[in-house]
């Protein structure tokens, strides 16, 4: 059987013995990202807005990231803060949650804005992630 790659990056593959680090750290960077995601919920108030800010803030992080994990191939970097961090921090099931809510209570028109506004505030944010690091590295 062929071995998959793990990281891309780094050329490391599954199957080689060392998959428990990078679960380590992928778990510690989703407990970092869902501690965060809650703090910025409680902080404003919950509601799909909250979700909106955290989808959007963690789409312009993770379009950063990459151009850093381009320029700095690590075994951990990505694991760690585009898996973990990132993956815990962002909520696209509790977006979809807050557009059902949103139709429930008859607010369609919103929840349209809302499902179709959060996809491309969401990639215009990383695609601003992306630029503005290039230009600072």
């Amino acid at each position: 059987m062929a071995q998959l790659p793990l990281d891309p990056d780094t050329g490391d593959a599954i199957g080689r013995g060392r998959e428990w680090d990078i679960a380590l750290v992928v778990a510690a960077g989703g407990a970092i990202g869902g501690a965060s995601r809650y703090l910025l919920n409680q902080a404003m108030g919950g509601g799909p807005w909250a979700t909106f800010t955290e989808n959007v803030l963690g789409s312009f992080l993770l379009g950063a990231l990459m151009v850093v994990v381009l320029a700095r191939p690590s075994r951990y970097i990505r694991p760690f803060l585009g898996v973990g961090v990132l993956g815990g921090f962002t909520t696209f099931s509790a977006y979809i949650i807050d557009t059902h809510e949103l139709i429930s209570d008859g607010r369609t028109p919103l929840a349209l804005l809302y499902l179709f506004g959060s996809v491309v505030a969401g990639l215009l944010a990383c695609a601003a992630g992306m630029i503005l690091v290039r230009r600072l590295l």
